[in-house]
């Protein structure tokens, strides 16, 4: 079996005269959690709604475990499970009423398998309470678990810790872990929070303005953007020998910001000595996923 379930090639969307989506492609693969960020009108709504099949592509291919979605699409849709925007599910009916009423709509789904389900989310305690007692985390649970019902091989969640508080982050974050490295899921995730993403994914595609900047392994993506952060003496002068040598990316007060060439540290701290230069600090750091966002977008804010 294949390591990419999804794959997607040269997704355009049209819509009157405006391209919303500029082919993209990317693929993903079995067991990762796949974060998938992009400002305010980028198209990351769009993407998931074509790759989802609520909306149809201009132009581009999706495959979802090898099926084309445009040829097969009922086969394809059966190793899918999604949550677009908010879980809907019926207050007035029990956790385990509305798992029943959804698993009716699914062929072969027995009651082993919801109970498994279930204990996959942790909702053993609660699912003959109404969904109306629930907290907006167990509501989360509850749609994962309606999701998960048809044993997807991919899982897209968007915004799935919206309104959460912090310890609700946390959990779903841990969550949306187990599933990929214990249940060998794919799970794409979009997300507002930045921090979240960084911690939660293995890979990452920032989209801005319909067509997709980078796609990288989070771990690369800040690597590649490592700084270094000098502390000299006297300034001035530590300042006019290190923009000789290399680009000076920033200055706040004392100090002095460089990118970080890892064969070069040595010989420029060996000039500025030379010059007479006190290197009184120098520490190597990796930007955060928000800095490195807003820097390949121009400084857009996200969604």
């Amino acid at each position: 079996m294949s390591d990419v379930t999804l794959s997607v090639q040269g997704l355009r969307k049209v819509i009157g005269k405006r391209t919303i989506i500029k082919d993209l492609s990317f693929e993903l693969k079995r067991g990762e959690v796949f974060g998938f960020l992009g400002p305010n009108g980028a198209g990351k709504t769009t993407t998931i709604r074509m790759l989802v099949g609520l909306i149809k592509p201009t132009s581009g291919t999706i495959h979802i475990c090898g099926l084309d979605i445009s040829k097969h699409f009922t086969r394809a849709m059966r190793h899918l499970g999604c949550i677009v925007e908010n879980p809907e599910l019926y207050p007035f009916l029990s956790g385990m009423e509305n798992l029943r009423h959804f698993a009716v709509m699914i062929n072969g789904i027995s009651q082993e398998r919801i109970d498994e389900v279930v204990r996959l989310v942790g909702m053993q305690d609660r699912m003959n309470d109404k969904v109306s007692t629930y907290s907006l985390g167990m509501r989360q649970r509850l749609g994962i678990a309606q999701a998960l019902l048809g044993k997807p091989d991919v899982l897209i969640l968007d915004e799935p810790t919206n309104g959460l508080d912090p310890s609700g982050i946390r959990e779903m974050r841990a969550f949306i872990r187990f599933l990929a490295e214990e249940e060998g899921l794919t799970v794409l995730v979009s997300s507002h929070l930045l921090h979240e993403i960084q911690l939660m994914c293995d890979r990452v595609a920032i989209i801005s303005k319909g067509e997709i900047i980078r796609v990288d392994s989070v771990n690369s993506l800040l690597a590649s953007e490592e700084r270094l952060v000098w502390r000299l003496m006297p300034h001035a002068l530590g300042k006019e020998v290190l923009s000789e040598l290399t680009t000076i990316i920033s200055e706040t007060g004392e100090n002095v910001t460089t990118a970080y060439v890892d064969h070069a540290v040595g010989e420029w701290n060996r000039k500025l000595v030379e010059a007479g230069v006190s290197v009184l600090e120098m520490n190597r750091r990796l930007p955060a996923l928000e800095d490195l966002f807003l820097e390949l977008t121009g400084g857009e804010t996200i969604d």
